[in-house]
């Protein structure tokens, strides 16, 4: 027992060195396979535990390659130059980390946003449900400009999205929850053979009808008690635009954040059933066909 303890001890042979190295990889492997059972006992979820135990493994690894490198005296007379690479291998490794956790102080910090609010961060949209340092977890809503997102409302997809944090420096941070409140429209193009006029005074009024004017009003006083905002236009107005085939009408109104799609939706049916009853017709696209003959065959 002595002898073998003696061996183990004994790093200025190769003999010792070689039983040491091998008593080192067999107590690496057996605390690590000890501490993952029991830190993963401590874990109800399957996959918490499958992470934490890979996790014991990985570490316990790493001390024993620095204490096998110590009994090989690998930085023998370079350990300045060993640490020196070792921290600069780790800065270049790290330096997405380091950026995601100041990206966590500059949401924080800057109040760009908070959990529950609807954002666009890192080219996706969606309602944000939690913000760690590292990253911000969105539950995605869908996008009519995105081919890849399959809903064409915002709306939400059923996907959790991560985006690093580092987003916030690099990229546009979009907030529809700042204001709670946002500003829609509804085009529609009036056939030259309907009255205008009467499609335009229907619009209005049932923009006006979905409009939620009160709860805007009361967001805009908030918003420029915080900030230095211009005069801003709440109330429901058509805009008109003269087309080579029609007249283009554009209802502009306000509506809660979340419920945009539903009340543009409500908007577009009540319109559409005034516009039958009053004869007024939307402007389709035609195909002009023409036949010629040519009377010299």
């Amino acid at each position: 027992m002595d002898t073998v303890l003696d061996l183990l001890l004994e790093t200025d042979t190769a003999s010792g060195r070689l039983a040491t190295t091998a008593a080192i990889v067999v107590l690496s492997l057996a605390v690590g396979s000890l501490a993952g059972r029991i830190l993963a006992s401590r874990v109800d979820d399957a996959y918490a535990r499958y992470h934490v135990r890979n996790l014991a493994r990985y570490v316990m690894w790493v001390v024993a390659l620095i204490a096998i490198a110590i009994v090989w005296r690998a930085f023998a007379g370079r350990a300045g130059i060993v640490l020196g690479l070792a921290a600069a291998g780790i800065a270049f490794a790290m330096q997405e980390v380091v950026g995601a956790v100041a990206g966590w102080f500059n949401i924080i910090s800057g109040r760009i946003y908070r959990v529950g609010d609807r954002v666009q961060v890192g080219g996706v949209q969606g309602d944000v449900i939690d913000i760690t340092p590292l990253r911000t977890k969105l539950l995605e809503i869908g996008s009519t400009s995105d081919d890849a997102i399959w809903v064409k409302g915002r709306q939400f997809t059923g996907r959790i999205v991560s985006v690093s944090n580092k987003a916030t420096f690099v990229e546009p941070v979009f907030n529809f929850s700042a204001f709670e409140f946002i500003w829609e429209e509804l085009t529609l193009e009036i056939s030259g053979a309907s009255d205008w006029h009467e499609a335009e005074r229907i619009m209005r009024e049932e923009a006006a009808a979905v409009s939620r004017l009160d709860g805007a009003h009361e967001a805009v006083e908030e918003m420029a008690r915080r900030y230095p905002l211009p005069r801003t236009e709440i109330e429901p107005r058509v805009y008109v635009q003269a087309t080579p085939r029609a007249m283009r009408l554009s209802a502009r109104f306000v509506v809660p954040v979340r419920r945009a799609r539903s009340v543009k939706d409500e908007l577009a049916r009540r319109i559409d059933s005034r516009f039958a009853e009053a004869g007024i017709e939307i402007a389709t696209e035609a195909l002009d066909v023409r036949i010629s003959t040519d009377e010299r065959s």
